[in-house]
């Protein structure tokens, strides 16, 4: 029975994509290069978001050796503001990786393509399946919503069984001799039309077939865990100017979100603290030594939403003319600062919130 349902499943669903899919570079090339690129740009990343963030790279990029080529550096700026910033990391470590040891050559197989570091079941999958024919199923969100949907299924899709009963389900519907072009169509079918709000279901062509529709839940499904409610934190930076001519800089290291990208010495709170408040602590831990504070001026709050928290930060930005301040400085917490020209902050590689404060900050 399930047989029959998956060959007029994939039949009707290919022959849609082939008639309606979206005009995309990476959809013009088997290059697994310029496929990898783009799976790895796409994850937790909106279409009309990656796209600029594709063809830049593929412009500065264009082959796997490029990439290998350029400094960690080069690659996180040009990433900068795309988030998720291990996904660049593994993409430099990866193609080196390529470049080196494997002579510029893709493996050919979804069980390879998965020793190579930051690439996953789904990239894996996207790859061997696009550009080598597997029969490999991708299972995105827009795949885990449109079948835990069409069928039914009420196991949290963001669970170890729940992922598994949808990926079996792929794996019974894919089509074996067009396992690229299925799995381009179901991604793109639950993107258009399966959406998580207010999908549209009365032009959806697997209507009469979809169980949550003829039971009227096709807004509680899929469903998912309960979590946790997101982490406040309160981040406050110190931008701390010479002369017009310097400020302090750091490279992070640790294993956080944020690592290798550049940002300025940081206060952080669990709590609101009044603007009135964070100046009197920021003179008393940061001026202690030096004769004259100079003047503290506030930003205002920039929000940035992660997965599992919320950020706000304020900028406190300070002015030092004479040189011997300027060093006394660099005591502390008892950490040493880079030294950065001003007018090349632009090309380091910045957190979104650091970004966001610089494209507005007035250099005079």
């Amino acid at each position: 029975m399930l047989n029959l349902f998956a060959m007029k499943f994939s039949t009707t669903l290919i022959s849609w994509y082939k008639k309606n899919k979206r005009d995309l570079p990476w959809r013009q090339t088997r290059d697994p290069y310029k496929i990898w690129l783009s799976e790895v740009i796409l994850q937790q990343t909106r279409i009309e978001q990656g796209l600029s963030y594709y063809l830049n790279f593929v412009s500065r990029f264009p082959n796997v050796h490029a990439i290998a080529d350029a400094s960690e550096r080069d690659i996180l700026k040009l990433w900068q503001g795309l988030g998720y910033y291990s996904r660049a990391r593994n993409l430099h470590h990866t193609a080196i990786t390529i470049a080196n040891e494997l002579n510029g050559q893709f493996p050919d197989n979804y069980n390879d393509l998965l020793k190579l570091k930051g690439i996953g079941e789904y990239t894996a999958a996207a790859i061997s399946s696009i550009v080598f024919n597997e029969p490999r199923p991708v299972v995105d969100g827009n795949v885990l919503r449109f079948l835990s949907r069409l069928k039914g299924i009420k196991t949290p899709v963001d669970s170890v069984s729940g992922k598994k009963i949808i990926l079996d389900l792929a794996l019974r519907l894919i089509d074996r001799k067009q396992p690229g072009e299925f799995n381009q169509a179901i991604m793109e079918f639950g993107a258009l039309y399966c959406k998580p709000q207010n999908p549209n279901c009365e032009e959806c062509l697997f209507r009469t077939e979809c169980k949550a529709y003829f039971e009227n839940q096709v807004n509680s499904i899929p469903v998912k865990t309960k979590r946790l409610s997101p982490r406040k934190r309160y981040f406050h930076y110190l931008f701390i100017i010479h002369q017009n001519k310097s400020v302090y800089l750091r490279k992070r290291a640790g294993q956080d979100i944020w690592k290798n990208l550049y940002d300025f010495p940081l206060l952080e709170k669990n709590h609101k603290i009044s603007k009135e408040k964070m100046v009197e602590e920021v003179s008393s831990c940061l001026f202690a030594a030096l004769k004259n504070n100079p003047q503290v001026k506030i930003s205002k709050e920039y929000k940035h939403i992660l997965t599992h928290q919320i950020i706000s930060a304020r900028f406190y930005t300070i002015r030092l003319n004479d040189s011997k301040q300027f060093r006394k400085i660099n005591l502390l917490n008892g950490n040493i600062w880079d030294s950065a020209d001003l007018k090349n902050i632009h090309q380091y590689p910045v957190p979104r919130l650091i970004e966001k404060f610089l494209k507005n900050y007035q250099f005079l």
